[in-house]
């Protein structure tokens, strides 16, 4: 016999949402808070009467409530950070009548109890997850954009201005210059001036990676390749950078068995992991990078000639560092900038002697080079100007080098003969001056003064005994 249904006593709702969920909210479709429990409230540090009528974002840190209330599509088990945890939220639409009218949200754990065992057994592997996504993110994007190419020069805007022009372009990139010209920083501001922007930019350096690895590392492998093989085989940088950018830094010390083969996948456009049989397309524009003459390479045998002209479509040639002595002070204040940011000194300038003797030096390792030497100087400033006492010895020895070649021009001046100290002499002189600077900046520690100059302590002592230096 049917009995007949009973309705569920109104005061009974409060209680059975509460058993159901321990914290609530539901929201209109304008993501307005129409009801939130207590529950919730107490987690939030809040109360039912502060958070009903407001927005749910300005109450919920994180939510997604109101998004879900205008799309009316649900979120099931969705990570929610909230309060400096990993929450499990649901989100459902509310739909009567056809139409959304609003939102259900819903945190799981009912008890502290609960959620120190969810977090003794799951957050570990939520951060670990977190990590790795947060990494693999980081490693496939580019980091810089063409603003962040620094300098005024005529011949670096050129070059820039070239490089903004092709970056629309399918064709490959070749970039030439000298260590530590930023030839990298151009290949990431290329390709995110182009139309591949959104999907992966993939660096690799053919000098850092083993011959015997660099195959698979380029073309992935397959199950059981070999030895010591990843289960389930694994794929390789061309398959990873598929649609995007990959940037082959140092091409030039690429082996020669492993040019003819990226020659091939250059040519058919697609790749066979190593051990495996099936090829793969693949999508893939190609910025390569070298210091090295790749001409003079092919000439001595040593490099491809039909890869040098598959790679060489569009060639950019970036200016040294000494072909751009106007750009060194402008480069100098973005790099204390960041190095600023980095060691917590904001405001730091260079003092007037110290540009000039910057200008004057010729920078074999270009804006590399001039980075260490800021980052050396900010070491060991004290103020917030940087002295040509702050300076490495090779530059203060450029400056003792400057002041005989001018007392050299003032004696030819007047007529007397130039006096030319011989060379024991002149290195003992500078040997001197260097102690004493050094001792300048460490405030008379020579212990320190001796790890500035990268000598042992008992040869600082001797030398200093040497000089009559106290």
């Amino acid at each position: 016999m049917n009995q007949e249904m009973r309705a569920i006593p109104q005061e009974w709702h409060e209680q059975i949402i509460s058993l159901l969920a321990e914290r609530i909210v539901v929201t209109d479709c304008s993501g307005i808070i129409l009801y939130i429990n207590e529950a919730y409230c107490e987690f939030l540090g809040t109360t039912v009467d502060q958070a009903i009528n407001r927005p749910v974002q300005d109450v919920i840190e994180n939510t997604r409530m109101h998004i879900v209330a205008k799309t009316g599509k649900k979120e099931l088990a969705a990570i929610h950070p909230i309060n400096g945890s990993e929450m499990i939220a649901n989100r459902f639409p509310l739909v009567i009548d056809g139409e959304i009218v609003g939102a259900l949200g819903t945190v799981m754990f009912r008890s502290p109890e609960e959620w120190r065992m969810y977090k003794s057994k799951i957050q570990h592997l939520v951060e670990e997850l977190k990590y790795y996504k947060t990494k693999v993110e980081k490693e496939l994007k580019s980091k810089y954009h063409f603003q962040d190419l620094i300098g005024e020069s005529p011949n670096f805007l050129a070059t820039k201005k070239l490089a903004e022009r092709i970056s629309a372009s399918h064709s490959s990139v070749l970039l030439i210059g000298e260590s530590g010209t930023g030839k990298e920083l151009f290949a990431h501001a290329i390709h995110n001036n182009s139309q591949r922007a959104s999907f992966p930019f993939v660096a690799i350096n053919c000098t850092s990676i083993p011959e015997h690895l660099l195959e698979s590392e380029l073309f992935g492998y397959d199950d059981g390749a070999f030895t010591g093989a990843k289960k389930g085989g694994k794929k390789g940088q061309f398959e990873i950078a598929h649609n995007g950018t990959l940037f082959l830094d140092e091409i030039g010390d690429m082996p020669l068995s492993m040019q003819s083969k990226l020659l091939r996948v250059l040519q058919e456009k697609e790749v066979q992991r190593v051990g495996g049989q099936k090829s793969i397309p693949i999508d893939v524009r190609i910025v390569a990078a070298t210091h090295r003459d790749l001409e003079k390479m092919v000439k001595e045998g040593t490099f491809r000639q039909d890869l040098y002209y598959r790679l060489n479509v569009i060639k950019i040639e970036i200016p040294p560092l000494r072909e751009r002595e106007t750009d060194i002070p402008l480069i100098s204040r973005t790099l204390l900038k960041k190095l600023g940011g980095k060691f917590f000194r904001k405001g730091i300038e260079l003092g007037g002697e110290v540009q000039q003797r910057l200008i004057e030096h010729a920078w074999p390792g270009n804006i590399r080079e001039l980075e260490n030497v800021l980052e050396r100087a900010i070491n060991v400033l004290d103020g917030k100007t940087i002295e040509v006492s702050h300076l490495p010895l090779y530059l203060r020895d450029q400056e003792v080098g400057h002041e005989l070649q001018s007392q050299a021009r003032v004696d030819q001046t007047e007529n007397h003969a130039v006096q030319v100290l011989p060379l024991k002499e002149t290195l003992a002189k500078v040997e001197k001056e260097a102690l004493i600077q050094a001792l300048a900046v460490t405030r008379g520690n020579k212990r320190d003064a001796a790890k500035l100059l990268a000598i042992g302590k008992t040869s600082f002592y001797e030398k200093c005994k040497l000089y009559d230096i106290r």
